[in-house]
């Protein structure tokens, strides 16, 4: 959590209760405050990254409870750069936006624990592919349904179509290639 010197001055900001949460239980000044402020700019991508946070947890939580214990979510990009009909590992760098090296290293994690396979291109065979097992395929197919399940859970929370509008103000504000598998690389870059 930064301290006080690393953000810029705002009334009302208490930085002891940290910057997680509403305005009000993170000591920000609401629109009765001096400000006349209900929130503050750092806070719309850390509520944006909290829920996309909270949704990805409850998912691995329940793919643990289902049998799937050693994924992780940098895995869940990996096994989707890696598709239906698989591909070479410089490939799956490519996709997630890290080295060839560092994609490497997730194939081998992954295969280790029977979520990939490495195979002999029928096309080249000079090269190697690296393919979903069948366990692998599980893995997004018990995903896919876990975040069925609670996008549910939020339309029940927050109501249907408060959750459409929210969707479709989130699809009108990002680009129009917002489905990228590089978020890990892109966070860790």
């Amino acid at each position: 959590m930064p301290d006080q010197s690393d953000l810029p001055d705002h009334p009302g900001r208490s930085v002891q209760s940290g910057l997680t949460g509403s305005s009000e239980q993170s000591g920000l000044t609401g629109p009765s405050g001096p400000s006349g402020r209900e929130s503050y700019g750092f806070e719309l991508p850390l509520l944006l990254f909290a829920g996309f946070r909270s949704i990805i947890d409850e998912l691995h939580a329940e793919l643990a409870r289902q049998g799937h214990p050693d994924l992780r979510p940098a895995h869940g990009f990996a096994l989707q750069a890696v598709g239906p009909t698989g591909t070479t590992a410089s490939e799956v760098g490519r996709r997630l936006g890290v080295s060839k090296q560092a994609a490497g290293k997730t194939i081998d994690r992954l295969q280790a624990v029977g979520y990939l396979e490495r195979a002999d291109d029928p096309a080249d065979a000079r090269r190697k592919l690296v393919r979903l097992t069948p366990y692998g395929v599980d893995a997004l197919a018990r995903s896919a349904a876990v975040f069925e399940t609670l996008r549910a859970r939020w339309a029940a929370e927050l109501g249907a179509e408060r959750l459409r509008q929210l969707e479709d103000d989130l699809r009108t504000m990002a680009p129009a290639a917002f489905f990228r598998l590089d978020v890990a690389g892109w966070f860790g870059g």
